[in-house]
């Protein structure tokens, strides 16, 4: 299954995240979503999954989970905005939240930086922001196969003659 994974569209995305995730069978979005439309626009393309980030807490994707656990294609996923109390657990090895087992993939946005990390058994994936630039950083999606209980994540920078800057970042992160 080839899922598209976005994060931090601020109510605007940037245009090539439609050539991008033509042809994918989910799409899942980190939060910091804006507005309704971005959703509906994606929706054209795939079914979505979907979490609120900060600033959607009070406006009108407020609706949406916080979080959501879920199994696809054999692959134990978790989705949240911001990973930070999530990631000191897996680093201390202190995970004990039952409801939520400790997932193999850990996908999140907030930081508008694109990083891919093995925490021990579990894999971290921020596609980064597809809204506008802010911070710096390089605007980017991801793009994942899911297969058998297999995950196999890129990055994807969405200014092309960005590709070797976002690499280097997610190697150097």
């Amino acid at each position: 299954m080839l899922v598209g994974v976005i994060s931090d569209t601020h109510s605007r995305m940037h245009r090539r995240v439609f050539e991008l995730f033509d042809g994918v069978d989910h799409i899942i979005h980190a939060g910091d979503i804006g507005e309704e439309e971005v959703l509906i626009d994606l929706r054209a393309l795939a079914p979505v999954t979907v979490v609120q980030g900060n600033i959607d807490a009070f406006g009108p994707c407020a609706h949406y989970p916080e979080r959501i656990s879920a199994t696809i294609e054999g692959v134990d996923i978790h989705l949240i905005h911001q990973v930070a109390p999530l990631e000191a657990l897996l680093r201390s090895d202190r995970w004990t939240d039952d409801e939520h087992p400790r997932p193999q993939l850990l996908i999140y946005g907030h930081s508008h930086q694109g990083r891919l990390e093995s925490i021990g058994s579990t894999l971290l994936f921020n596609p980064g922001s597809a809204g506008p630039r802010r911070f710096q950083r390089i605007p980017s999606v991801g793009l994942m196969t899911l297969k058998n209980g297999t995950v196999d994540a890129r990055l994807i920078a969405l200014e092309t003659d960005e590709q070797p800057a976002l690499e280097a970042q997610t190697c150097a992160a």
